[in-house]
């Protein structure tokens, strides 16, 4: 008897236009099966790079993201673009400068998923200056039940590094820059449900 009062209560609230229950749950992102990566024009190539040492959140329900949010904090001394000279540079202060700002951080706003389609919305701090950012891309779906449950999701991106007060360039002996200015974001997550 308990249990039909509950369900006609719950119906009668569903008709009435009061909310449903989320099933809201934090994943942990697995950064064994995650890859957070980057590219930005060196001349007339491209140069990529990752960073060994970041963490982040995913909260929100499974079965329907939008509403959801997300928080990813990097140490920018853990930059990797497999070349130590240049990864040394990079933490220097006409970059990265990592003794004065050591961590980036990407905090979201906002989530919006149609289907697979997925639009994040937030803000990027570096080098304690944050601006807005939009990634774009696709969720990758779930597997998984209770606390093993997993979810992926892969998202693309572009900032100006300028915005963000990393400047430094060099004029080439041809014309031109050594550097671009666009830097390509390419980040895909896994994440295991932590509560």
């Amino acid at each position: 008897m308990l249990q039909l009062l509950l369900s006609t209560t719950a119906l009668a609230g569903a008709l009435a236009g009061a909310p449903v229950a989320r099933d809201t749950a934090t994943f942990t992102i697995d950064k064994a099966h995650s890859e957070l990566t980057f590219r930005i024009r060196h001349m007339m190539s491209r140069v990529s790079g990752t960073f060994g040492d970041w963490r982040g959140t995913l909260t929100g329900d499974p079965a329907a993201w939008t509403g959801g949010s997300t928080e990813i904090v990097i140490q920018a001394a853990s930059i990797d673009t497999r070349n130590e000279k240049r990864d040394s540079d990079l933490r220097s202060p006409d970059f990265f400068d990592v003794a004065t700002y050591p961590e980036v951080t990407f905090r979201s706003k906002s989530v919006s998923v149609t289907g697979s389609a997925v639009t994040l919305k937030g803000e990027l701090t570096m080098r304690g200056v944050t601006k807005p950012v939009t990634l774009t891309g696709e969720y990758l779906g779930s597997a998984g039940q209770g606390p093993k449950q997993r979810v992926g999701f892969h998202v693309t991106g572009t900032v100006n590094r300028q915005d963000f007060g990393i400047t430094w360039n060099r004029t080439l002996d041809a014309g031109g820059l050594l550097l671009g200015d666009e830097v390509e974001l390419d980040i895909s997550i896994e994440a295991v449900r932590a509560a």
